[in-house]
């Protein structure tokens, strides 16, 4: 067996320090963004730690490995094996990827989220296979007694005829005094498996139900367990009157207090949840139980500072957005095993933070980290949701209460009103243009504060965060200045953010500040257009920064047909957006002749990452995307009421079915150049931007609120 940590990497950050200006625009200067974005800023934390990387060739000639990532449905172990099977030139269905456990060692290098996931292991996993290659051909050119070999299918090839199995050779390849020499990887010519695109090797154990997820796996007596839940956000335990009779109930093995509720641990979920419905609690108030829709708009509204009177110069297109909480809503919902012992501790979860998270469940216990191992799961959604290790500590915690193994599973209803949120948010924009030229942008945000106490998925940032003096207020800023940015000429921009700390649960949710604050102005800049005389497309043409920009936007306008007759009620919309070395434009037709159920039926997406490892993966991110935005922009949202969301499941919380969503969908990956962007965060912003434009000019109605239909047209379920 052959197992390798290969050399460190180098991270070079470039940006482009002049903006390519259009002739009608007024140039921008460089935001940091476009210097220096959150995933460079993830990259160089975790340089230091890359190189850890396992790597394994097993006796059978299947390659293995170990990658410090989450996966949760957007396709990285997929791409990572293709990453392996390129250099070590193996075929795809030999290569095996596992997902890490909590490596404290990894510091900054086993956070999963901004997009980074790609864009960080590229490098490394190709250097790690490459390594591994160089050493089965020189255990191969001791054995055939030649150097003259090449490498095809796992094996190892004379140029005689003669071959030797990656298998048989994987021992002698391990021997510490092996020389090899320098290694590269392949050059960008001679890649095979990189940008040709691959089912996901998951697929079939997905779609037949094969796939294990964390409460399918079979953990030595672990109970079903479920909490009950405070009836407001934050509420604690005052007491039980009923804990005898719970405790006799059919099925019942334990009953514990803890500081998130009351547990019951039963011999089955069903019986679990009976006993917890049955429970008489009494409880102490929540943390915003007097916040609902109209207190949160209110507070953000007055945080979010006016521009006073009209410009010195020019004429300015205002407008103002608000936009409510949304559920992350993973179909998986939180889950988590534990058994906790005396003098140690085994849990197994979906996290995106896994460092951060054995830190925590060290501390709630009371054990060393060393003495608490977290396995990875492979988790079904997250959005920005499993960043955030709630349920492990909660399972951690019940298991030492209980002393037994807990299997613990929170309801659907549990997940909406007590999981976190995309924070809710209200914008003010200013858009100032003269002679057809635009001079100035100003966009000011206030937003319910969102909790970045992972920090960037170590203890020790997770810990800095949570200091009284800028702590979050630090994050949130960093995060801000290092994902949004305009992608066009528009003169003198500013955008900032203000948040309002009120004590929801919140959380980054997919593309975190860019979905609300790129979508609004890109509904901006069609009102800018239209202001100007200018068609939309064209206008982003003159105004975008970068040849690359324009050939996007070219795609999209030329594959979606921009500006073809649609009948009455029906209409084209368009949006642009850049980020993370990425950048996406969609171009959607929606059907609004029913304003209060608009559907979007048609869309185009052009989208270049630099270079794609996956274009299958690649199209399935920008569909996803996509669908996000139909959700958010059109119908799903959390209401909230006395402190809490009156949604509790998917059958209030409106999130788009395939009757929603466009059969008809296209994506465009252009050609690739240099090293992959980010993908996933990528596609919301766009999508947003369209799917509103094409709603206005269907309706004549300008978008200010979403989601754009928001009724409560469900009896909520009981708090």
């Amino acid at each position: 067996m052959l197992t390798l940590l290969v050399a460190a990497p180098t991270l070079t950050v470039a940006g482009e320090l002049l903006p390519e200006a259009a002739e009608a625009a007024v140039p921008t200067l460089p935001q940091l963004a476009d210097l220096v974005d959150l995933g460079d800023v993830l990259i160089l934390a975790g340089t230091p730690t890359a190189h850890m990387l396992v790597l394994r060739v097993d006796a059978d000639g299947t390659a293995t490995l170990r990658l410090p990532r989450a996966e949760v449905g957007q396709g990285i172990t997929t791409a990572a094996a293709m990453l392996v099977a390129e250099e070590l030139d193996l075929p795809l269905d030999r290569v095996r990827v596992e997902l890490d456990d909590a490596r404290p060692e990894l510091l900054f290098n086993q956070l999963t989220g901004s997009s980074n996931a790609i864009r960080s292991i590229y490098g490394p996993v190709r250097r790690a296979a490459a390594t591994a290659r160089a050493r089965l051909i020189a255990a191969a050119a001791a054995r055939l007694r030649t150097k003259d070999l090449s490498t095809r299918d796992g094996l190892v090839v004379a140029r005689d005829g003669r071959t030797a199995r990656y298998g048989e050779l994987a021992a002698a390849a391990a021997d510490p005094a092996l020389a090899i020499g320098f290694v590269i990887t392949k050059p960008d010519r001679d890649l095979r498996v990189i940008g040709t695109p691959a089912n996901r090797i998951d697929a079939r154990a997905m779609v037949t139900g094969q796939q294990r997820y964390t409460l399918d796996l079979d953990v030595p007596g672990a109970r079903p367990t479920m909490v009950r839940r405070p009836p407001t956000i934050n509420g604690r335990v005052a007491a039980v009157a009923n804990e005898a009779a719970v405790r006799a109930m059919p099925g019942v093995l334990a009953v514990a207090v803890v500081a998130t509720g009351v547990a019951v641990v039963a011999e089955t979920f069903g019986q679990a949840l009976d006993a917890k419905d049955a429970l008489e609690v009494a409880w102490t108030a929540g943390t915003v139980d007097g916040e609902s829709d109209a207190t949160v708009s209110a507070k953000l509204r007055a945080a979010a500072a006016g521009f006073g009177g009209p410009p010195l110069l020019g004429e300015a297109v205002d407008a103002e957005f608000d936009f409510a909480f949304v559920s992350h809503a993973p179909m998986e919902t939180n889950s988590a095993i534990a058994d906790v012992r005396a003098d140690r501790a085994e849990i197994w979860s979906s996290l995106k933070s896994p460092v951060q998270v054995q830190s925590g469940i060290a501390q709630a216990l009371g054990l060393a980290e060393d003495k608490v191992t977290v396995h990875v799961v492979q988790g079904g959604g997250s959005f920005g949701r499993r960043l955030f290790g709630d349920a492990a500590i909660e399972a951690a915690l019940i298991s030492r209460a209980v002393r037994m193994p807990v299997r613990l599973m929170w309801s659907r209803v549990d997940d909406m009103r007590h999981g976190r949120a995309r924070a809710a948010s209200h914008h003010k924009i200013r858009v100032v243009h003269a002679l057809g030229s635009v001079l100035s942008l100003d966009h000011r945000v206030a937003a319910v504060e969102t909790d970045f106490s992972h920090g960037v998925g170590d203890a020790v940032t997770a810990n800095a965060e949570q200091l009284p003096v800028a702590g979050n207020l630090a994050f949130s800023t960093i995060v801000f200045r290092t994902t949004v940015k305009s992608p066009y000429n528009f003169g003198l921009t500013n955008q900032s953010l203000v948040e309002v700390p009120l004590g929801f649960h919140t959380g980054s949710w997919r593309s975190v500040y860019s979905a609300n604050t790129r979508g609004a102005e890109e509904v901006v800049v069609d009102e800018v257009a239209r202001a100007t005389g200018k068609d939309p497309v064209a206008f982003r043409r003159e105004h975008v920064k970068t040849a690359r920009h324009r050939a996007v936007l070219d795609k999209v306008a030329a594959e979606g047909r921009w500006g073809r007759a649609m009948p009455a009620g029906f209409a084209q919309g368009v949006g642009f957006h850049d980020e993370y070395k990425s950048c996406v434009a969609y171009l959607v037709e929606v059907d609004a002749r029913d304003p209060r159920a608009p559907r979007v039926v048609k869309a185009t997406c052009a989208v270049d990452v630099g270079r794609a490892v996956n274009p299958r993966g690649l199209e399935s991110q920008m569909l996803g995307g996509l669908t996000d935005a139909i959700s958010t922009t059109l119908r799903a949202g959390l209401h909230i009421d006395a402190g809490l969301p009156l949604e509790g499941s998917y059958s209030q919380f409106h999130y788009a079915r395939q009757k929603d969503s466009p059969t008809d969908v296209r994506v465009f990956v252009m050609p690739a150049t240099g090293e992959p962007g980010g993908a996933g965060e990528l596609g919301v912003p766009a999508a947003v931007g369209a799917i509103a434009n094409a709603y206005a000019r269907a309706t004549g109605v300008k978008p200010r609120s979403f989601p754009l239909v928001f009724p409560v047209d469900f009896e909520p379920f009981p708090r």
